[in-house]
């Protein structure tokens, strides 16, 4: 299968021995009432990939039957754990789970979700401080807090719970003009995603609605850290409707991005870009040509 006949949103890339494994949330059910697994592509080159193949299945009693979103996966501590957000009721949250491979099955850990149950959050991402420390840095929903905002929070070694309470980063009206009001006079944010240049510069990818439709724009702390004053780039990685990307390294060791485009569900696949890391800036190839 070729790339563009992927239909996921939220493209996430594993490279793990050899090969790319790619997650994301299914097209068909990104927005239906009903969502029934999580899948992965897998692939030597990024161009033909061979899958889906379903890595996790929701047992009888799962908490969440609608909107399973933004799989995230992570060799982490011997194991593979998958960042994933799940809809319950008129909340949403991301949980944590586990597998002892890439392929999965990955079964739930955390207890619930990781993220607080009484708000609706989405697009948890693992961060490891410089202190080899591990965090969750999550949106919480524009719907529920209309200027939507992103949170960092503490995790335990295992990944299995909060070891803190969340703390605010920023929301997305701090993008000034490159944000634009969604649905219902609201502000989105979305992705949220860390990778760090080799000067030590932190970089957060993260989402929301501009001018020219969905995004992909970048932000930065003060002292390259999760605990700094973080304040958002003057300058979008990509503003024509595409986005909720990450960052990667390819077998080739040049840096990239992946992000869904179109933002139009049912057309939805993952494209990629090469990106040039100056000096601790970061810019997409394709632009500086």
């Amino acid at each position: 299968m070729k790339k563009e006949d992927i239909n996921i949103r939220d493209p996430f890339i594993l490279l793990d021995d050899g090969k790319y494994y790619l997650y994301g949330t299914r097209g068909s059910e990104s927005f239906t009432r009903k969502a029934t697994g999580l899948d992965v592509y897998v692939s030597d080159d990024l161009e033909d990939f061979e899958g889906p193949f379903v890595v996790f299945t929701p047992p009888s009693d799962f908490f969440s039957d609608k909107n399973y979103w933004a799989p995230e996966v992570y060799h982490y501590n011997g194991k593979y754990y998958m960042f994933a957000t799940f809809a319950y009721g008129k909340k949403m949250g991301t949980s944590s789970l586990v597998s002892d491979s890439p392929m999965g099955p990955f079964e739930l850990l955390s207890d619930k979700t990781l993220t607080p149950q009484d708000w609706r959050c989405l697009d948890g991402t693992l961060y490891i401080s410089q202190k080899a420390e591990p965090y969750i840095v999550f949106c919480r929903e524009w719907k529920e807090v209309k200027d939507g905002r992103i949170y960092s929070a503490k995790l335990k070694e295992d990944l299995s719970a909060l070891k803190e309470d969340p703390v605010y980063l920023f929301s997305a009206s701090d993008a000034g003009p490159l944000v634009r009001k969604f649905m219902f006079n609201k502000y989105v944010t979305d992705g949220p995603y860390f990778y760090r240049s080799e000067t030590g510069r932190l970089h957060m990818m993260w989402s929301t609605h501009g001018p020219k439709g969905y995004c992909q724009l970048l932000a930065h702390s003060d002292n390259n850290e999760i605990d700094g004053k973080w304040s958002v780039d003057p300058k979008a990685l990509f503003d024509k409707d595409g986005g909720h990307g990450m960052i990667f390294k390819d077998k080739n060791d040049t840096l990239k991005m992946v992000l869904h485009y179109p933002n139009k569900v049912g057309s939805e696949h993952p494209v990629f870009f090469d990106l040039d890391d100056e000096n601790g800036v970061l810019s997409r190839k394709d632009q500086n040509r």
